[in-house]
């Protein structure tokens, strides 16, 4: 109950990024390689973030 007005913790922030930014590249995959490779180095650079989180 209580939870709900906690904070998310920055290693939270950074996985749902992640999520979204695989996302965007999964869409973009469909239409434009080169800006899904772009996107898919970003989430890599998230996922190094969350690895040293």
């Amino acid at each position: 109950m209580f939870g709900l007005f906690n904070k998310k913790s920055e290693k939270e922030k950074l996985q749902e990024a992640y999520s979204k930014k695989l996302a965007e590249v999964h869409k973009a995959s469909q239409v434009n390689r080169k800006e899904a490779d772009r996107l898919a180095a970003e989430a890599e650079e998230i996922a190094k973030k969350i690895d040293l989180a």
